[in-house]
């Protein structure tokens, strides 16, 4: 094998861990940071050019973050990984990347999203502290004890969302609260398919998730949860103050979205739970943010 072919097998291994060339779960994390910093951008009506730049900052923020819980989750989960067909090649599973080789490329990432958070003022740095560090750090020992640790990653994921606000608003309003709830219903949707991937390796492995829990009802859960989403979105934008581009695309697009999603979906069928996840990140949270951008340059 030549050097240049070593050195890129050699590149490739850090590349899978940190899941970078899986980006749908970065967008996962960048949406709620987006829809919270146009929501509050609309009602200050924030100048473009600092609009954008807090979208990118965001958008780094969110890889950042997705890189280090993948990674923290595959030294945790390494004998785990071992036992799903899905996961066993993983390159800490395969020992291919040592588990100290891993902690140092983690304590790099950490490094890198304390630096972006250390020029943000005292709320977003506590509100940013909890979303890099115990939130994503106790997440993936909530499947060992619980089967609902999609709730708690709901939680993990989605307080970027407050960091997006807390960044640029006074206080944090009702309308961010709101907000917050409908992401942590959107989490526990589009994970509950993501875990359907994977529900007999995990019932073998002894991993626990909703999508064992909810067993037969699971898209009539997975219905109830888009539901609230939709309900959550709607109460959101009365309280902020949203206009009608925000209900006919972000709402209305949501909802049709949403309903398509659930026609399509065969929870049995880990190729359709793979493209309806792929959607949530790549389509579904571009529509919420499309109809937030036209009411935030309406507002400008």
């Amino acid at each position: 094998m030549s050097k240049n072919m070593n050195y890129e097998v050699g590149f490739w291994r850090w590349v899978e861990l940190s899941r970078v060339n899986k980006f749908a779960g970065s967008m996962l994390i960048f949406w709620p940071f987006a829809w919270g910093m146009t929501m509050a951008s609309c009602t200050l009506s924030m100048p473009v050019g600092t609009y954008a730049f807090n979208l990118v900052y965001g958008l780094i923020g969110a890889a950042l973050l997705h890189s280090a819980g993948c990674i923290w989750n595959d030294i945790l989960d390494r004998e785990i990984d071992r036992q799903v067909e899905r996961t066993k090649h993983r390159p800490i599973a395969d020992r291919r990347i040592s588990v100290p080789g891993a902690l140092i490329f983690l304590a790099m990432h950490l490094a890198s999203l304390m630096a972006l958070l250390w020029p943000v003022n005292p709320l977003s740095w506590k509100l940013g502290i909890i979303t890099a560090l115990p939130l994503p750090g106790i997440y993936p020992l909530m499947k060992r004890i619980t089967y609902w640790p999609q709730a708690w990653l709901g939680v993990a994921m989605n307080m970027i969302s407050l960091v997006a606000w807390s960044a640029v608003y006074p206080k944090l309003p009702l309308a961010a609260g709101v907000l917050f709830a409908g992401c942590w219903c959107w989490t526990l949707y589009y994970d509950t398919i993501y875990a359907c991937q994977d529900k007999r390796d995990d019932a073998r492995a002894g991993v626990k998730s909703t999508a064992l829990l909810f067993g037969q009802y699971t898209k009539s859960v997975l219905a109830l949860f888009a539901g609230l989403l939709v309900t959550f979105l709607v109460t959101a934008g009365m309280l902020n103050g949203q206009q009608a581009p925000y209900f006919l695309v972000t709402v209305g697009g949501a909802a049709a979205h949403l309903t398509w999603q659930l026609r399509c979906l065969d929870v049995d069928n880990a190729k359709s739970c793979h493209l309806a996840f792929e959607s949530n990140g790549f389509t579904l949270g571009g529509i919420v943010w499309a109809g937030l951008f036209a009411d935030y340059l309406l507002a400008a």
